[in-house]
Formats: structure tokens, C-alpha cells, sequence
């Protein structure tokens, strides 16, 4: 019987160990993810797609870019405080802090669910205040009140376009009206 020949895997375990080295991968894509799990952005052709993008597209996206940001550095920022906790002490510290800004974001997004089953303005969004659920629906009611309507208003003039047929258009009868 011939003995199977297994492919060289030196390369495939240096590429591997050198990602494990620097912290960073490939995605299936071809797009390189950082150690945070971050993904590295793309140089070319992110500008040519963003500037084709309306100007609210366009600050909604720097708003949420900015956000990931903001997160990328919460993490990393909790990532050295829990890497450098030597004692119990300041385990429990590190920790605790990560509660409250978990609790915090926690919040904020019962208060976003809260405004968006009420339909709320991100203005009057701002407003709510309470620290249970049922605190921030009480004052979403009453906020709702004062929030403009989604409704459309018909402005009709007063006439309708109705001239009695049944919405099916004849070609013969339209002709015979015209003819009149």
C-alpha cells in the first residue's frame, strides 16, 4: 500500500504563527481583522463609495463609525485595566466599573426601545426619564402626546376626483364621454 504524501503545512503554520504574533487574521473576504476583533478598514475605494452617498447617509455613517470608535476603545481600555489588576482589590475594582458602564448601556437601549414603541422624536427621545421599564413607558405616554403626528394629511380641496366609474378603465366608453 502506497503511503499517503501530506501536503507542506511549514508555510501555513509560519502564516498562522505570525498572525498569532502581531494579534491580526484575514477574514474569508480578504480583509484583515485586528487583535481587538476589530476589522482593519479598506483604504481604496471607501472614499469613491461614501462620497456617491447622500449627506444624511453620509453623517449617519460617521456617527456610527464614531460610536464603534468609542466602543474599540472602551474595550481596549478594559482589556489593560483587567490585564494589569495584580489583586483581588483591583480586580473587583476593574470589574465594578465594567457593571456600571454595562448597567449604563443597558439602560440606554431600554430607553431607545421605550421612545421607538411610543414614537418618539429623537428629540423628545432626550426627555425620558426613569429607571425601570415601567417608569420610562409612563413618561413615553405622556411625551407621546406632545409628539408630532406621522399622519398624512390629504388636502383635497374639497373635491374628489371620483367621476363614477368603477376604476376600471374602457377605452370605448372613454371615447364615447369625450365625444360629448
Amino acid at each position: 500500500m502506497p503511503e499517503s504524501v501530506q501536503p507542506d503545512k511549514s508555510a501555513e503554520e509560519s502564516k498562522t504563527d505570525d498572525q498569532q504574533a502581531t494579534g491580526s487574521a484575514t477574514t474569508p473576504e480578504g480583509g484583515e481583522v485586528s487583535g481587538d476583533g476589530s476589522t482593519a478598514p479598506e483604504v481604496e475605494g471607501d472614499d469613491a463609495r461614501e462620497d456617491e452617498l447622500p449627506a444624511w447617509a453620509r453623517k449617519k455613517l460617521e456617527k456610527a463609525n464614531a460610536q464603534a470608535a468609542s466602543y474599540r476603545t472602551q474595550l481596549r481600555d478594559a482589556q489593560t485595566a483587567l490585564e494589569n489588576a495584580k489583586t483581588p482589590e483591583e480586580f473587583q475594582a476593574a470589574t465594578a466599573t465594567l457593571t456600571e458602564k454595562v448597567a449604563e448601556l443597558e439602560h440606554q437601549l431600554v430607553r431607545e426601545q421605550v421612545a421607538r414603541k411610543y414614537e418618539l422624536p429623537d428629540e423628545l427621545a432626550t426627555l425620558l426619564t426613569g429607571k425601570t421599564a415601567d417608569e420610562l413607558e409612563a413618561v413615553a405616554k405622556t411625551l407621546q402626546k406632545y409628539a408630532p403626528t406621522t399622519e398624512s394629511v390629504v388636502l383635497g380641496g374639497g373635491l374628489t376626483p371620483d367621476d363614477g366609474d368603477d376604476g376600471e378603465m374602457d377605452p370605448r366608453k372613454l371615447a364615447r364621454r369625450t365625444r360629448r
